[in-house]
């Protein structure tokens, strides 16, 4: 197989390069990355686009729900009229309840889940994968979890590589940049720089599909 970008940090150089590091969005990129407001995003971008998504947190937020304690004893019913927008209301709504009693019962608190969870427990929660789980991680607790979607692994096939499932891509994408996270970003912290890095992707993907494919060509430099 041959590509004219042979790893991750390869690739990321010049996502940085071509102006896709958003750290304007957040400096961690995910909006209002460290809040339990990540969690509930993680579980209603499933399937959905984000601009959806932003209406459902938007009807939260308003009603104070972006808290787990509120929103695991909030009405069923009521909870999922409020997430409509983002679609699948009545799965994701079952499962935001779900994940928020686990968490108190479990940890106590949103700070105490941050700090104590893994991935593992993640995964065991009904309606979170690995995405869903890294997510979390990373932009929720700042852990070293490096996130990948459907996104990068479009990318990677308009750029020839053949990866077949959500680990071996994540794989990829960290050999890559094994050693390397400081040259990409001196000032930041390995977590954050996986953060910094999953954004530039997902902005490059955004501005550069056409229907499911996305063009490579800025990234080799062709027009």
């Amino acid at each position: 197989m041959n590509s004219a970008i042979d790893n991750s940090f390869e690739l990321l150089s010049r996502l940085k390069t071509l102006g896709y590091d958003n750290a304007s969005r957040d400096p961690w990129w995910w909006p209002a990355s460290g809040s339990f407001e990540v969690v509930v995003g993680a579980i209603l971008t499933q399937n959905a686009n984000w601009e959806r998504v932003e209406r459902s947190l938007e009807n939260l937020r308003n009603e104070d729900l972006l808290d787990p304690e509120r929103l695991a004893e909030y009405p069923a019913v009521s909870l999922e009229a409020l997430i409509r927008p983002s679609g699948f209301h009545k799965a994701k709504g079952r499962n935001l309840r779900d994940l928020s009693r686990k968490m108190l019962e479990s940890f106590g608190s949103f700070a105490a889940f941050c700090e104590n969870v893994d991935r593992q427990w993640l995964l065991e929660c009904r309606g979170v994968g690995p995405e869903t789980a890294d997510a979390i991680l990373n932009y929720a607790c700042y852990r070293e979890a490096f996130v990948v979607d459907s996104y990068t692994a479009r990318l990677l096939v308009a750029l020839g590589y053949e990866l077949t499932g959500y680990d071996a891509v994540q794989e990829w994408m960290l050999g890559g940049l094994e050693g390397k996270s400081p040259l990409l970003f001196p000032t930041l912290s390995t977590a954050q720089c996986y953060a910094r890095a999953h954004g530039m992707v997902v902005e490059y993907c955004k501005v550069n599909r056409r229907g499911r494919e996305i063009d490579v060509f800025a990234l080799l430099g062709k027009s």
